[in-house]
């Protein structure tokens, strides 16, 4: 009875040391090193060390779950591979020089609930494809090169408490879909061209000490929701 208790820890231990994040996710990794300079980042990875040691990648139960390297130097586009880490639930990549477009293999990571691009070169528009992530209740797209409208498909992610699209070069006005999405708390788009629109009459606006204005749905809105909206323009304040 020793000797198979004994043998059953030693198998035990060998599943547990052979155990490892998948071939897939490894070379997604990989290749988001190698399309973004990974050599020259501020915190680098050892390519021939474990996943899990790499700085800011999470793994649980051998899957990457989180990826967190803002303010690390990343230079370059997004590589189509990184559609292989289906379970991130979390990206930070803001404050980088990541440029190119959103890649449309985000609409494979259907965990995710946090998108952070602050910071960054992207261009091209918001895609509508983001709106099929139903888990994510985060979108930072902040301080980017970012144009178009903002896609009505957003207003599908009934999960989403902050969307951040400050300063792009936004235009339009925002889809109804978005201000009718009760679990909206924090709507920012200043620095943009979006447009003043009369068709949210049940919208109340008013200016804050930034110069900005909020605004939120009067008689529904939930107590301390406010949703910062539009600049003013000087001769308005």
């Amino acid at each position: 009875m020793k000797n198979i208790l004994i043998t059953s820890a030693l198998l035990l231990f060998c599943a547990v040391s052979i155990a490892q994040v998948s071939t897939l996710e490894k070379q997604a990794l990989v290749d988001l090193y190698v399309a973004t300079q990974g050599e020259n980042w501020n915190n680098t990875w050892d390519l021939n060390t474990p996943v899990e040691n790499w700085h800011g990648v999470t793994v649980i139960d051998n899957k990457v779950t989180v990826i967190s390297l803002l303010f690390n130097n990343l230079e370059g586009e997004i590589p189509q591979s990184f559609g292989q880490l289906v379970h991130l639930e979390k990206i930070e990549l803001s404050f980088n020089n990541i440029s190119g477009e959103i890649p449309k293999e985000l609409a494979n990571l259907k965990d995710l609930r946090l998108i952070a691009f602050n910071g960054n070169n992207l261009t091209g528009s918001i895609p509508e494809f983001l709106g099929t992530l139903k888990s994510l209740e985060a979108l930072h797209l902040s301080s980017n090169n970012l144009e178009g409208e903002l896609p009505k498909s957003l207003g599908n992610l009934s999960k989403l408490e902050v969307l951040n699209v400050f300063d792009n070069n936004l235009e339009g006005i925002i889809p109804a879909e978005l201000i009718l999405n009760s679990n909206l708390k924090q709507l920012i788009i200043a620095e943009n061209n979006i447009e003043r629109t009369e068709k949210y009459t049940g919208i109340l606006m008013f200016k804050n000490e930034e110069g900005y204005s909020k605004f939120k749905r009067s008689g529904v809105t939930p107590q301390g929701r406010t949703v910062i909206a539009i600049e003013t323009n000087d001769d308005e304040n």
